[in-house]
C-alpha cells in the first residue's frame, strides 16, 4: 500500500503532467496566443502603425 501512495504522491508533485488535459490546455493556450499575435499584427498593418 505504501508504494501505491508513493506513486500517487509523485504524480501530484508537478503541475505539467503528461495527460490529455495538460496537452489540450497547452495546445489551446498556444493557439490563442498565435491568434492574438496575428490579430495585433493585422490591426497594426490596417491602421498603418507599422
Amino acid at each position: 500500500m505504501s508504494t501505491e501512495t508513493n506513486k500517487s504522491q509523485n504524480k501530484e508533485d508537478y503541475i505539467l503532467q503528461d495527460n490529455k488535459k495538460t496537452k489540450f490546455g497547452a495546445g489551446f493556450i498556444i493557439v490563442v496566443l498565435i491568434l492574438l499575435i496575428t490579430a495585433v499584427a493585422i490591426s497594426g498593418i490596417y491602421f498603418e502603425w507599422f
